[in-house]
């Protein structure tokens, strides 16, 4: 191991042992389920707004989306940043009081199946069990890039072995989720959202200072081709019209649907805070994106005579960037950004897939007498099980953080977002609905997927989405006699004041 190996080492070191050791803390403070899955609803607003956003963007953020602007220009990354933008201020705008309200309303709800069960008043658990399956299946797949991520760090790195870099970053992920549960998450996704920003706009920055300044960046650019300074233009060869552009954008209709962020929603202290979260938010995450977009063009022109062949190995770009502008040690912890992302959405879906398995499966339908204790053991095993096979599913080196993000983000987007804004915002709306809903909006997703050509390019996020929001209207409206309860306790949540 060379000095620098040496140096990177020592800084990976304190920031594991850091998170570790917020782990252990709040291990301290998790005596029940609540604690563990949702912070007894006890987060403040910065720490509520900068964990939903870094256990949101991951390793997408800092490895996907610079290594799709490096590879193809600014077209798709350009516009994907956009819907996203859209997206996150609508969830926060829209979604975030009315959820925190509903849950508490609806029997004091702590996880996404349950609130859906409670809503729609399903004493048959199939809308629980349902929405169960498929958190486990999408995190499953979602947990793998974070893990992948995390992997190629390590590899590009110290030269590890993949595999091995693989089983070094699960570790981590691992130890401060079992330890302390939510609480633990939320306070190191706070310090790791705040790492992944200051890492992203030190690199943009400075990258851009050293290529000569703006203008001389911009130039530089232009000679790899117009698309790389401008997203209007398409690359050469190409055509980047508005199917491409609204499909882009549709990755906003994602956040409606994400779990892992609805959950943060739900935990913040109170809805008096939300408005101080959100703008806490929109600023983390446009500067945040910004810069990922400069690193992955700038490094174009900024890392010769170094050259990607492919979208996967472009990925490491801000990693040979940080390398290359700073010192050793500053590096080596700028470098943790890179973890920190891959961490803060890995131990944020493991969190909420456990949940949906020990409490709306294991304790709701197969042991509804199980105590506090064995449900929060059954939890932990559960993020153990979720581990191994989301491990076998990053095992190939060659695989795109970005193309696996996007997967899992639009199953998430397709079935559970137009069933949670109907929850919210439509009396009419009902359990039938919900279940047509979200099968219908998942086999979209999955059978969109498999074709291409024409209106199959479009991302199987907007198909599923449209599809699953008709069906939820459709089988809602088929139902002649609504539960009246259900319409009742809706009109009342309505009437609760924020």
């Amino acid at each position: 191991m060379n000095s620098y190996q040496v140096i990177t080492s020592l800084a990976f070191a304190l920031y594991l042992g850091l998170m570790l050791s917020i782990g252990f803390f709040n291990y301290k403070k998790t005596n029940n389920t609540s604690d563990f899955f949702l912070g007894s609803r006890s987060v403040g607003p910065w720490f509520t707004a900068l964990s939903a956003e870094a256990s949101d963007m991951s390793g997408w953020l800092l490895m996907g989306l610079p290594g799709v602007a490096y590879f193809t220009g600014l077209q798709e990354a350009f516009w994907t940043a956009m819907g996203l933008l859209i997206g996150t201020y609508l969830n926060w705008l829209f979604v975030a009081k009315r959820m925190r309200k509903y849950t508490i309303h609806a029997k004091d709800s702590i996880t996404i199946p349950e609130f859906l069960a409670n809503r729609f008043h399903d004493k048959t658990k199939v809308l629980q069990t349902l929405s169960s399956i498929i958190i486990l299946v999408f995190f499953v797949v979602y947990t793998a890039s974070g893990f992948l991520a995390s992997a190629k760090l390590f590899n590009a790195v110290f030269g590890l072995n993949y595999y091995i870099a693989l089983l070094l970053g699960v570790v981590v992920i691992l130890g401060y989720t079992l330890l302390g549960g939510y609480l633990a998450v939320v306070a190191t996704d706070f310090f790791q959202g705040s790492l992944m920003f200051i890492a992203l706009f030190m690199t943009a920055i400075i990258g851009v200072g050293l290529l000569g300044g703006p203008l001389v960046t911009i130039e530089k650019l232009s000679v790899f081709g117009a698309q790389f300074v401008n997203p209007f233009v398409a690359e050469p060869g190409s055509e980047y019209g508005f199917i491409d552009i609204l499909s882009a954008l549709s990755w906003g209709l994602g956040y409606f649907g994400m779990p892992h962020i609805l959950v943060r929603f739900m935990s913040i202290r109170s809805n008096k805070e939300v408005k101080t979260s959100r703008r806490i938010a929109m600023v983390w995450v446009t500067v945040a994106m910004a810069a990922a977009l400069t690193v992955g063009v700038v490094g174009k022109a900024f890392l010769l005579p170094l050259v990607y062949e492919s979208q996967g190995a472009a990925e490491s770009v801000f990693i040979a960037s940080m390398q290359k502008i700073f010192p050793t040690f500053i590096a080596g912890i700028f470098l943790c950004a890179i973890l920190a992302a891959s961490m803060s959405t890995s131990d944020s879906q493991l969190l909420v897939a456990s949940s949906a398995f020990s409490k709306d499966v294991y304790k709701a339908i197969l042991r509804k007498n199980a105590s506090d204790k064995e449900t929060l053991a059954v939890s932990r095993i559960t993020v153990l099980v979720i581990t191994v096979i989301a491990i076998f599913l990053a095992m190939d080196p060659t695989s795109s953080i970005f193309d696996i993000v996007s997967y899992a983000w639009a199953g998430f987007g397709a079935t559970f977002g137009p069933v949670i804004l109907a929850s919210l915002f439509w009396r009419r709306a009902t359990r039938n609905g919900a279940v047509a809903a979200m099968v219908g909006g998942g086999l979209t997703v999955i059978i969109w997927k498999q074709l291409s050509g024409g209106l199959f390019d479009v991302y199987e996020l907007l198909p599923g989405f449209i599809i699953a929001s008709i069906l939820m209207v459709i089988f809602s409206l088929l139902e002649k006699n609504p539960d009246a309860k259900m319409i009742a306790e809706f009109d009342k949540y309505q009437s609760i004041e924020d």
